[in-house]
């Protein structure tokens, strides 16, 4: 087979830890394993709210490039350039990569989510094809109007883990794997969780404190005020081999969170037979089907908490649900397909 070359052009720094970033790195590993030739320009950080120096090097990189290359670009950066990138579109293969609609950020005031929405509009309409990670995002961008061919749908995969429940007579061990943010929930967790200190539980958060320093701010300050801040771990940002050790040390994994293209987190639990309670976004419901978790609708606080209370009081339950997870992770998608899919859509682009 003839070796394909892909121009991938990212913001920041592609080793980061949240699932736009293990998604970017795993796909360009699998493309590199099909025989594929993947130069990956690193944009400045500052998108998508770029200043002008940052638009300046966009706009150079793509200047670089050969006419008709193939160029795959985040939409992290794509959405916030339209103009940059109408300069490009008859010159080059542009194709986007949207993991999250920017206009969906539930951390965005709504003045800055309308400016983002619109400038995502314009620049999509410039690429010849798009792919998106979740159902979720191809219905938002089916909205503005983009036509349902223009658009393609590759999931995330997962890596094969060991099954590594644990029931003992210590408190339930609960773990959140997500970047401290305004849309994961984590406020809603802690309000849930507050009424029920009486029982033996201990929350472990693994993820970014530093993308959203008000929400840590305003987050450290709820723990102290409910006084859970010896039962709520803020772990941080870890290496992605480091984080299966919290999956392993894990009895149950919760995620309020508000919004999802897809749920990279809950894959991940349920690949380590990890029972799962979460909320009805994204493909989460499909993933954990009936007998995997307990879901609950976003933004529903009585809801969230009757399900970890039915959870944490209940060992029966639990171990009904880590057997249902144990089941669910023979199902998950693996990385290799969602490459060789994303493979197939560029070789048709």
């Amino acid at each position: 087979m003839s070796q394909r070359a892909l121009e991938f052009l990212v913001p920041g720094d592609l080793r980061a830890g949240t699932g736009g970033y293990v998604y970017d790195r795993r796909i360009v590993a699998g493309l590199r394993a099909l025989g594929w030739r993947i130069t990956v320009h690193t944009l400045e950080a500052s998108f998508p709210h770029p200043n002008a120096s940052a638009l300046e090097h966009a706009r150079h990189v793509l200047a670089s490039l050969a006419d008709q290359a193939l160029v795959l670009i985040d939409g992290l950066a794509l959405s916030a350039m339209p103009e940059v990138v109408r300069s490009h579109s008859a010159r080059l293969a542009l194709v986007a990569l949207v993991h999250m609609p920017l206009g969906s950020d539930r951390g965005l005031q709504a003045g800055m989510a309308q400016v983002l929405e619109q400038s995502e509009r314009q620049a999509l309409q410039a690429v010849r094809h798009i792919v998106v990670t979740g159902r979720s995002s191809r219905e938002t961008l089916r909205r503005y109007g983009i036509a349902p061919e223009r658009i393609s749908i590759v999931e995330p995969g997962t890596d094969e883990a060991p099954v590594t429940c644990r029931f003992s007579e210590e408190a339930v061990r609960l773990l959140c794997v997500a970047t401290l943010g305004p849309g994961k929930g984590h406020e809603l967790l802690i309000d849930a969780l507050a009424p029920l200190a009486p029982m033996r539980w201990h929350l472990t958060c693994v993820g970014s404190l530093a993308r959203y320093p008000k929400t840590v701010e305003q987050l450290r300050a709820q723990l102290q005020h409910t006084g859970l801040t010896e039962r709520v771990t803020l772990v941080g940002e870890v290496d992605p081999g480091e984080v299966t050790r919290f999956y392993q040390d894990a009895d149950l994994f919760v995620l309020a969170t508000r919004s999802e293209s897809y749920g990279m987190a809950i894959a991940e639990a349920l690949a380590h037979g990890l029972p799962v309670i979460s909320t009805c976004t994204g493909a989460i419901p499909d993933l954990v089907g009936a007998d995997a978790g307990l879901l609950v609708m976003p933004d529903h606080l009585e809801a969230l908490r009757q399900a970890l209370a039915r959870a944490l009081n209940d060992p029966v339950l639990r171990a009904s649900l880590a057997r249902g997870a144990a089941v669910a992770r023979r199902t998950l998608p693996r990385w290799s397909e969602a490459c060789s899919r994303m493979m197939r859509i560029l070789e048709e682009v």
